[in-house]
């Protein structure tokens, strides 16, 4: 019985095919799978404080309508408190702090041009630091004619995707268990006890994920605050968190982050170009231990799957659909795998296959039953009126 419990290497090789197509499909819709994602990490954050209300006595509507607002009130006092502790008693204006970092940055990329010049004079005689240096006026001067325009429309495709995040999560609570139910009466009856293992194990398999994607969360960010306020970058908790949280979005949040640590830490030591190169080490190190270390022994034993199967999948995932698939390929095999292993149980147990034609065979001969009685009514009515 346990033998036959365990996926072999067929199910197993459609379960790695599958996953291999969805990345490709979901890598062609990163618009509608991030808020997904998003709303799914929501979600299984406040399904727990949702049910307690449940249990309290209020209503599945109530509690999810409740659970809702006040978390999104608490993250808008919380964004509201950094805001207003961001700007400090100095009262600077947003363009002076922005311009400020951004001659930070600035000023790394001079510095580093003029050491790269000291150590190679070859570099020297090609004047590589006054060649950035047109380019970066060049850019500049027309970033606002060639590029904002790019951005802005960008911002309008990606704003209302990111806003349907808080949408999807109410819904995710207040109908969840709904749309279980109706899933579950599209199953015949000789699967309805497998289709309902399924539905939990595909909910709880979700769970796990995202509790090991805030657990991931947390590692990334106790381990890049201890390395940057080792090298002496100011506000190292805040960077790493922030860096963290971004590192879920594709490609783009980790360079965003990698950047964003690297402007502070330019700006705090604008003379020592070594503090921003400490920082960058720091975060290449964090994102390598991420791969390698950390999203293993969090979302790989999340899903319960093993870890050279684990870090295979994460380079496959890379290989088809880039860093959206190092970012989605772990949710997707583990329901994938879930799903796999049941439809692999289904078909080959030939005791739940017999019931399936059994009552497949009662239902044709009552239908033909039916039809004879109403054969039978028919002619009598026809007998009676001659």
């Amino acid at each position: 019985m346990i033998r036959s419990e365990r996926a072999g290497p067929v199910v197993w090789t459609g379960i790695i095919a599958a996953t291999c197509v969805l990345l490709l499909v979901v890598q062609q819709m990163l618009w509608l799978a991030l808020p997904f994602l998003f709303g799914g990490v929501l979600h299984y954050i406040l399904v727990g404080p949702m049910q307690r209300m449940v249990r309290a006595g209020y209503s599945r509507n109530s509690a999810a309508m409740l659970a809702s607002l006040l978390f999104f009130a608490f993250l808008g006092l919380a964004l509201t408190a950094a805001f207003s502790w961001s700007r400090g008693p100095e009262e600077d204006s947003w363009e002076k702090t922005l311009g400020l970092y951004l001659d930070g940055g600035v000023a790394f990329v001079h510095n580093t041009m003029t050491l790269l010049e000291k150590k190679f004079p070859l570099l020297a005689e090609m004047h590589l630091t006054s060649t950035v240096n047109g380019i970066f006026r060049r850019f500049t001067d027309d970033f606002a004619e060639k590029h904002l325009g790019e951005i802005l429309v960008a911002l309008a495709t990606w704003v209302p995707s990111l806003l349907l995040a808080p949408f999807l999560t109410f819904f995710f609570l207040r109908d969840g268990l709904r749309f279980k139910k109706f899933l579950a009466r599209a199953v015949p009856n000789a699967y309805f006890e497998r289709a309902l293992y399924l539905l939990h194990e595909v909910d709880q398999t979700a769970r796990r994920y995202f509790e090991g994607l805030l657990k991931l969360t947390l590692l990334d960010t106790a381990v890049l605050a201890l390395g940057l306020a080792t090298i002496g970058v100011s506000s190292p908790l805040l960077l790493g968190l922030m860096s963290a949280v971004l590192a879920w979005v594709p490609f783009v949040g980790s360079v965003v982050g990698c950047v964003l640590v690297v402007i502070v830490a330019s700006t705090d030591a604008p003379n020592n170009p070594f503090i921003a190169y400490g920082a960058i080490g720091v975060f290449v190190l964090v994102r390598l231990l991420d791969d390698f270390v950390f999203m293993p022994l969090t979302l790989g034993r999340s899903i319960r799957v093993h870890p050279l199967v684990t870090v295979l999948m994460i380079f496959i995932g890379g290989a088809l659909a880039g860093v959206v698939g190092l970012m989605l390929v772990l949710p997707l095999l583990g329901v994938v795998m879930v799903v796999g292993e049941t439809l692999g149980r289904l078909v080959t147990n030939p005791r739940l296959r017999a019931r399936h034609r059994y009552a497949l065979e009662l239902r044709k001969r009552q239908a033909s039953l039916d039809l004879d009685v109403a054969q039978e009514r028919r002619a009598r009515i026809t007998n009676a009126e001659l």
